[in-house]
């Protein structure tokens, strides 16, 4: 029981420091006005390494994959026999109430030659040191002003990356309150870009309850299980996460970096410790 209570003791010391980086940015109130200037922790001095966020996106997909496939008796369901020959047709197996072919892959109706098959392994493994430097380099991207424009963000001017805001926003609870503290800071219209960027989806994903396409807008990075998360579920494109649940696909959507990107300080203390 001793024992148990030293480590509780050592893992909040732990998680308490926190590590100073070089950079510094804006600390905005909830209308946007500037407070002070805050360091950034060190996780955003980290160097960028877009191969390994792209190798971190396409594991994180692949993982996320559910294994599919036909029935193992699919399409071979018939009562069929064959000619033989000597009767100036094909020999392949036909309906023994009929002269239509059945089963052969080339044939109408017949079964597929190389269907998926239910037993593939999706999984893809991925090192763990190389997971964490994938994430922590899709979190210094959020810091880049030239990739976040290149995602095709828009933005107001005067903004410092990243956008970290007080602890003021995780206790919004109401939508149109995100949306005002948005449109103080000149971000709204990057929600209005996901909104009007939604459309439907080309190909069978229509059928498959996926039927339309939606760009990504803003992320929002709280401390913990806040108001907040509720209310920007309503905002086309923006997403919100508590900072324990941060991953490089979340940061860098596709395996592009500079995601536009808002802390509050309770995640910028959290991720002091990383």
């Amino acid at each position: 029981m001793r024992k148990g209570k030293v480590m509780a003791t050592r893992k909040s010391t732990k998680e308490s420091k926190f590590k100073r980086g070089k950079k510094k940015t804006s600390l905005l109130s909830l209308n946007g006005e500037k407070m002070r200037d805050i360091f950034l922790p060190a996780a955003f001095d980290h160097e960028f390494r877009p191969d390994l966020i792209r190798l971190s996106v396409t594991a994180i997909r692949a993982n996320r994959r559910q294994p599919y496939g036909p029935k193992r008796d699919a399409g071979m369901c018939h009562a069929v026999s064959t000619w033989g020959k000597g009767r100036g047709v094909a020999r392949v197996q036909r309906l023994t109430q009929g002269r239509n072919a059945a089963e052969s892959p080339p044939n109408v109706g017949g079964r597929r030659a190389h269907p998926p098959k239910p037993e593939k392994i999706w999984h893809k493994k991925m090192n763990r040191k190389q997971r964490t430097k994938a994430k922590l380099s899709a979190l210094a991207a959020t810091s880049n002003k030239d990739l976040i424009l290149a995602r095709g963000h828009k933005m107001g001017d005067g903004l410092s990356f990243p956008v970290v805001f007080s602890n003021q926003l995780e206790k919004v609870s109401r939508t149109r309150a995100l949306a005002d503290a948005l449109t103080s800071i000149g971000l709204w219209s990057d929600v209005v870009r996901a909104k009007d960027g939604t459309h439907i989806r080309a190909g069978k994903g229509k059928m498959r309850d996926r039927k339309y396409k939606k760009p990504r807008s803003i992320l929002i990075v709280v401390g913990d299980d806040v108001p907040v998360l509720k209310a920007g579920r309503n905002l086309s494109g923006v997403d919100v996460t508590p900072v324990t649940r941060l991953n490089a696909e979340m940061l860098a959507p596709g395996g592009d970096p500079g995601r536009l990107t808002i802390f509050t300080q309770n995640a910028i203390q959290h991720m002091g410790g990383w």
